[in-house]
């Protein structure tokens, strides 16, 4: 397929989490969806363990079910401390942006069904029990091993007209979800729920950041 004119920087730069420019009437094909695939298999793996599983759910029943249980959760994260309008509420410069990016997250999560299809990246093998100074470097490794491939996806998914939107708040009930697409809970982790739809136009600006100064050490960390 035929992909947008856009540089590398413009793909990075403009890869948003695309929510309320969805065209939920136009379906996407699995083939586009495996076209994506296929290049999110070239990123890297924690020694080259290549355990990654990919789920795509484009059976209207099964959206359904996993949408009215995402609109559960949502309810719970929105009145959260962690919810995009509280997240940084000791900062006033970011309260038109917290108020627009949590006004995005309820759309979707009240028109969930309507997405033409989910992507549920998975990694084979559980931390859930693990606990110690070494828990933090298997957790690191499980996630290290997927969460490159689902983002080179996501970017493959931009360049071909397609939208996508990284949520979680499924995994609060991830054994649910897991049975509605037969996942083997005991063996495998869901680490995502991607949204993926043809975008309504294809331009996209840049997010909001603060400044890189923000966030930057060098050598050591700076005391802020």
């Amino acid at each position: 397929m035929s992909t947008l004119n856009l540089t590398n920087d413009e793909l990075l730069s403009t890869t948003r989490a695309v929510r309320k420019r969805i065209d939920f009437d136009r379906p996407v094909s699995r083939q586009l969806i495996e076209e994506c695939l296929e290049l999110a298999l070239q990123a890297p793996s924690g020694s080259n363990s290549q355990a990654w599983q990919f789920v795509v759910v484009t059976d209207q029943s099964k959206r359904k079910q996993i949408a009215e249980i995402y609109a559960e959760v949502f309810c719970d994260y929105e009145q959260s401390p962690i919810s995009a309008a509280k997240i940084h509420s000791k900062d006033p410069s970011m309260s038109d942006v917290q108020s627009r990016v949590m006004d995005s997250a309820k759309y979707l999560a009240d028109h969930l069904h309507k997405i033409p299809a989910f992507l549920i990246p998975c990694i084979t093998g559980r931390t859930d029990n693990l606990s110690g100074e070494s828990a933090n470097f298997y957790h690191a490794s499980l996630y290290a091993s997927i969460i490159p491939a689902t983002w080179s996806f996501m970017l493959a998914a931009r360049s071909r007209g397609l939208g996508s939107s990284w949520t979680t708040l499924h995994l609060q009930r991830e054994r649910e979800v897991a049975e509605i697409l037969g996942i083997p809970y005991d063996q495998v982790t869901q680490i995502a729920l991607i949204s993926i739809g043809y975008t309504v136009g294809t331009h996209f600006k840049l997010g909001a950041r603060k400044p890189l100064e923000n966030f930057l050490h060098i050598d050591g960390w700076k005391q802020s």
